[in-house]
């Protein structure tokens, strides 16, 4: 998955004292885009000059700075898609988990510059990633939103499903937490809406930070309860079908959970007895 970068670590504290250097890079957002030189590689302090930075993160020896403004393209660097970089293998796969864990972090400050009870501009926290409203000493931290990914099996089958629009590959159930759920009645109410589908023997797999959409994803296994006949949700989906194990296609990339969760189920390694018992993958 997409932060599975050992040898390299990512260091996430907010460092108040940090300044960049000529060989911090930059993490400059633009929309949904991401400014990359000619070669893909990200651009360093050395490439852009000096200019009003914010310290994000590091990865092993390395700070990444978010500018307060974006930069514009030019003939040597240019935007391109996030959800298209975190596939591309030309770019380092830590550097790709930078740029997504820097989106999330650019989404924030950009939609956090006023106090949502008063209105007030915010300064940041001088100690810690936070955003402050001195009128009425309201402290904003960053936002992330839980969301589940369900693997939904029947005997050697798994559930696969491609959205309507966006992701043109094979998916799982997913969906976000709202408010009074629990993580297990997020899984089954998606399921439900999206399928038609009842579910038992609900059983966690692992999480991963999801930062294209801001999110927290936590996977689930599960089995089918009684009728597995699907019911698409034809709004949300164009694809819901039961497929063999061995025919399960995997999306081009290993970056995400759900890739990981199908090709658990595909060679073997998750199986509906284990949903009876406690795995541990």
């Amino acid at each position: 998955m997409i932060q599975d970068i050992f040898p390299h670590k990512l260091y996430n504290s907010y460092d108040a004292a940090a300044e960049p250097t000529p060989d911090s890079y930059v993490l400059s957002f633009h929309q949904a885009q991401v400014l990359l030189k000619q070669d893909d590689s990200l651009p360093q302090v050395s490439d852009m000059g000096q200019s009003d930075y914010r310290f994000l993160f590091r990865i092993d020896d390395h700070s990444y700075f978010l500018p307060n403004e974006h930069f514009p393209e030019t003939e040597n660097f240019t935007y391109h898609s996030v959800r298209a970089v975190r596939g591309n293998e030309s770019i380092p796969k830590h550097q790709r988990y930078a740029i997504l864990t820097g989106k999330h972090l650019s989404d924030w400050y950009r939609d956090t510059r006023f106090c949502g009870c008063c209105g007030s501009p915010l300064r940041h926290a001088e100690t810690q990633r936070a955003m402050v409203c001195d009128n009425c000493q309201r402290h904003f931290y960053p936002r992330i939103m839980p969301a589940v990914i369900v693997g939904v099996i029947r005997d050697e089958q798994l559930l696969l499903t491609r959205y309507r629009t966006g992701f043109a590959y094979n998916a799982l159930i997913a969906g976000f937490t709202e408010i009074g759920e629990t993580l297990e009645e997020t899984a089954a109410r998606e399921v439900l809406e999206e399928t038609g589908l009842q579910i038992k023997n609900i059983r966690y797999y692992k999480s991963q930070p999801w930062g294209i959409a801001n999110d927290i994803l936590a996977g689930f296994f599960c089995e089918v309860d009684g009728d597995s006949t699907i019911r698409m949700d034809t709004d949300e989906l164009k694809y819901a079908e039961w497929v063999n194990r061995k025919e399960i296609a995997l999306q081009p990339d290993d970056a995400s959970l759900t890739n990981e969760m199908m090709q658990q189920f595909r060679d073997g390694k998750i199986t509906k007895q284990m949903l009876r018992e406690e795995f541990d993958v």
